[in-house]
């Protein structure tokens, strides 16, 4: 839980709520990560990828309790994604030893049908068998001060969890960053640059030097 042991790879976002924002904010925090609660991945189905919030210091929770959310002013709790996929090689090589043992039998190589057939099965065998693999990026959340932090060090988390969150609570979220803020103010990306005072010398001085 990188919230809690003080890691410092997050973005930081400032949250532009709705304009039909509830009153009771922590009832409304509940409702909406409950509505898009992480849901384990379905091994009967063709599904590869689940994803959803979770309770912070529990992956497998969803119940999202006041007290399992709720610190001092924020509202912790994590973004987890699931991952299950069976590798080719691997399914490849268990149809062969299928179809050696079939021919075996039989007498004879399997059809187009049977060997499908058999591929379905040894799918199945395998996506059973598989353990998925699981990602959980952590949110913490100043309701108060409106700004919102997402643990993650890959821009695509980052974009996945920003849109996880604006679809499930309806809001904006506004990059804190300097060209961003700049840009929302009205200022000119120039201004952004160093002053003097950090450079340590006169700009007016190094231009002059320039033109000689």
């Amino acid at each position: 839980m990188p919230v809690l042991r003080g890691a410092v790879t997050f973005s930081r976002f400032l949250v532009e709520p709705a304009e039909d924002a509830p009153a009771d904010l922590k009832r409304w925090l509940v409702k909406a990560l409950k509505a898009r609660a992480f849901e384990p991945i379905d091994r009967k189905s063709e599904e590869e990828r689940a994803s959803g919030f979770v309770e912070l210091e529990n992956t497998e929770g969803t119940d999202f309790s006041s007290g399992s959310i709720s610190y001092g002013e924020y509202a912790l709790f994590a973004y987890r994604v699931d991952t299950l996929k069976v590798p080719g090689p691997v399914l490849r090589a268990e149809l062969n030893k299928w179809a050696a043992a079939f021919e075996k039998e039989k007498g004879r190589p399997p059809g187009r049908s049977e060997k499908a057939e058999g591929r379905a099965s040894l799918r199945q065998m395998l996506r059973n068998r598989a353990v998925p693999g699981t990602k959980v990026h952590d949110l913490s959340w100043n309701v108060e001060a409106r700004q919102l932090q997402i643990w993650a060090a890959s821009r695509t988390a980052v974009e996945e969890v920003m849109n996880a969150v604006e679809t499930a609570f309806k809001v904006k979220l506004l990059p804190l960053v300097p060209a961003a803020m700049a840009e929302r103010n009205g200022l000119a990306e120039a201004s952004l640059g160093p002053t003097a005072e950090l450079l340590g010398v006169e700009l007016s001085a190094e231009v002059s030097h320039g033109e000689a």
